[in-house]
C-alpha cells in the first residue's frame, strides 16, 4: 500500500499503515478441544463431534472438523464472509518531479526537462503524473454502504472497489474521520450485495482465534489466521482509539480490512503494524468494531464525526499524584488546565479536579475520560464526579462541540505579580524566587504567567527526575496558588504536617501546564 501512516511519536515511527485485512498464521490442533460449545452443553463422548458440529454449524458456521480427529478448518467461514471483502483502488495526482532542481541533473535530462515546458533556470520543475493505491474494505449493508480506513482514501481523484466476484464499481466518499483513521464510502448496485456484521469487541480476550481476508500486496482474497495478542493498545495514534493488537502479517495492501472472531463477525479494522525492518513482524493493530461502527453511523447520517467537548487538559494519576490528593486508588483523571469560557470552566471545575466518574460510570484513566467525553452528544447535559479536598462532589456541565483544531488553553488568569514580595528560597531541590519583569525577559516568560520561578534544578532530586527545569514557573501547591518562594515553603509544611510524603505541584513552561507529585520528606 503506498499509502503509509507518516511518522509521529514514539513507537509510531515504526508503526507502518498496511493497507487491508490482515491475516494471522494458524496451527492445525485438535478439534475437540477447539470447538466452542454453547452454555449447558457438554460432550458425552469422543465420537461426538460429528454430531455437535452439525449443531453448531447451523449457528453460524464455526471452525468445523474435516473428519473425526483431523484438523479444524475455517472453510466455511472464510466461504460466507469473503464475498463482502473488497479490493479499494485510489487514483491519485502526485508530482513524479516536486522540488528537482535541474542544475543538479545530467545535461541529457535537463534539456528533455526543459523541452516540457518548465523548470528554465534551474528552477524546481513539477511533473503532475497518476498514482495508483490498493488497500482493502468491506460492505456492511446490502445497499452499498463500503467501511476501510481514511488513510486508504485520503487525497484521492477515484476511487473503484472490486468484488471478488469480478464487478467493479466506483465509488463515492461518502466521509472520513481521520481522527480514527475511518472512511465510509458508497457503491451502487441493481442487485443485493454481500454484507457483514459488526461483533461486539468488548467480549474478545486475549487468545481468542481471529480470521483475516484481505489484499497484502494486491493479493486479492487472501486468508489467514491468529489470535489477539493485546487487547487495549495505546500506539501514539491519538487519543480515540485503543487497538486490538493480533499476530497477523499485515503487509501494505491490507490496510482498511476486517478481523473477524469465528463466527464472521468484524470485530476490527486492520490499520498498521509494528515494524523495525519495514516488512510484517507478526506484531498488527486493528481499530475495535465499537469504535469503527459509532464513526460509521456518524459518518453515514452527517458526512462527518461531531465531538463532545469539556475544555480541560487533564492527565494520568500517578500513585504520588493519588497520595497527595488523599485518593485510595489511581483511577481517574486530574485536571491540568481549565479553558476559560469553556463548558467545564462554566461547571465550576478548577485545576487539580480529579474527574473520577462521567453519569455515574467510573473514569479509568485520562484516555478513557477523553473517549468518552467526545463521545457525548453536543448541547447535552452530563454529571462529573470529581474529588477535591478529599471528598466527592458532582458538577453538572452542558457539553460543547470540539472543533477540529480545538485544544485547551494554556493561558492562565492575567493576574499581575507587581504586588508579589521580591524574595528567593530553596526547597524540594529547587531554587526559588518571585518572577519580577526582569526575570520575564530573561527566561522569555508570558505575562499572563504569575507565581514562582525555578532558578536552578539539584541534578540529583526527584523533580529533576521528573522533567523540572529552570524557567519552569511554579503555579500551586496543593492545589493552592502560590506567589512568593515563602508560600512554596508554606504549603509544603502544611503538607508534611498533614503526614504527607508528597505534595501535588502545579508548573507551567514550554511544555505547557502540568501536575506533578514532588516528594517533600517528613517534617
Amino acid at each position: 500500500m503506498n499509502s503509509e501512516h507518516k511518522v509521529r511519536q514514539g513507537l509510531r515511527s515504526r508503526l507502518l499503515a498496511a493497507g487491508s485485512a490482515a491475516a494471522i498464521l494458524v496451527l492445525g490442533l485438535g478439534a475437540s478441544t477447539l470447538l466452542p460449545r454453547p452454555a449447558g452443553e457438554t460432550a458425552t463422548s469422543a465420537q461426538q463431534p460429528a454430531a455437535h458440529l452439525q449443531q453448531v454449524a447451523m449457528r453460524g458456521a464455526p471452525p468445523h472438523m474435516l473428519d473425526a480427529a483431523a484438523p479444524f478448518s475455517f472453510a466455511d467461514l472464510v466461504e460466507r464472509v469473503s464475498p463482502a471483502v473488497v479490493t479499494v483502488t485510489v487514483e491519485q495526482e502526485i508530482n513524479a518531479a516536486a522540488g528537482v532542481n535541474l542544475q543538479d541533473l545530467p545535461e541529457p535530462f535537463r534539456d528533455f526537462f526543459n523541452d516540457q515546458g518548465g523548470g528554465g533556470g534551474g528552477k524546481p520543475f513539477n511533473i503532475p503524473r497518476k498514482a495508483v493505491a490498493m488497500g482493502s474494505g468491506f460492505i456492511i449493508d446490502k445497499s452499498g454502504f463500503v467501511v476501510t480506513n481514511n488513510h486508504v482514501v485520503e487525497s484521492a481523484k477515484r476511487i473503484k472497489v472490486k468484488l471478488t466476484d469480478g464487478r467493479e464499481f466506483d465509488a463515492k466518499l461518502i466521509g472520513a474521520d481521520p481522527a480514527t483513521d475511518v472512511a465510509v464510502l458508497r457503491i451502487k448496485s441493481d442487485h443485493s450485495l454481500p454484507s457483514v456484521d459488526f461483533g461486539d469487541d468488548r467480549q474478545v480476550r486475549v487468545g481468542d482465534w481471529v480470521v483475516a481476508v484481505g489484499n497484502p500486496f494486491g493479493l486479492s482474497n487472501t486468508v489467514t489466521a491468529g489470535i489477539v495478542s493485546s487487547i487495549g493498545r495505546d500506539v501514539g495514534n491519538g487519543p480515540y482509539t485503543n487497538f486490538i493488537q493480533i499476530d497477523a502479517p499485515i503487509n501494505r495492501g491490507n490496510s482498511g480490512g476486517p478481523t473477524f472472531d469465528i463466527r464472521g463477525r468484524v470485530i476490527g479494522m486492520n490499520s498498521m503494524i509494528f515494524s523495525p525492518s519495514g516488512g510484517s513482524v507478526g506484531i498488527g493493530f486493528a481499530i475495535p468494531a465499537s469504535t469503527v461502527r459509532e464513526v460509521v453511523s456518524q459518518l453515514e447520517a452527517h458526512g462527518k464525526v461531531a465531538r463532545g467537548w469539556l475544555g480541560v487538559e487533564v492527565q494520568a494519576i500517578t500513585p504520588e499524584m493519588a497520595a497527595s490528593l488523599g485518593a485510595k486508588d489511581l483511577k481517574g483523571a486530574i485536571v491540568a488546565n481549565v479553558v476559560p469560557g469553556g463548558p467545564a470552566a462554566t461547571a465550576g471545575f478548577r485545576q487539580g479536579d480529579m474527574i473520577v466518574a462521567i453519569n455515574g460510570a467510573g473514569v479509568d484513566d485520562s484516555r478513557d475520560l477523553t473517549r468518552r467525553v467526545a463521545a457525548l452528544q453536543a448541547g447535552s447535559n452530563a454529571t462529573f464526579t470529581i474529588l477535591r479536598d478529599g471528598s466527592k462532589q458532582d458538577l453538572h456541565a452542558k457539553v460543547g462541540l470540539r472543533k477540529d483544531q480545538q485544544v485547551a488553553s494554556n493561558d492562565g488568569n492575567p493576574d499581575t505579580p507587581g504586588s508579589a514580595p521580591t524574595s528567593t528560597a530553596e526547597a524540594m531541590g529547587l531554587g526559588l524566587a518571585a518572577v519580577t519583569p526582569d526575570m520575564r525577559r530573561t527566561y522569555n516568560l508570558d505575562q499572563g504567567v504569575s507565581g514562582v520561578l525555578i532558578t536552578k534544578v539539584d541534578p540529583n532530586s526527584d523533580a529533576a527526575d521528573k522533567g523540572i527545569q529552570p524557567g519552569d514557573v511554579v503555579v500551586s501547591i496543593a492545589n493552592k496558588s502560590v506567589r512568593s518562594p515563602q508560600e512554596v515553603k508554606n504549603r509544603i509544611a502544611e503538607a508534611q504536617a498533614a503526614g504527607r510524603s508528597a505534595v501535588l505541584v502545579l508548573v507551567t513552561g514550554q511544555n505547557g501546564q502540568r501536575f506533578v507529585a514532588l516528594k517533600i520528606g517528613k517534617a
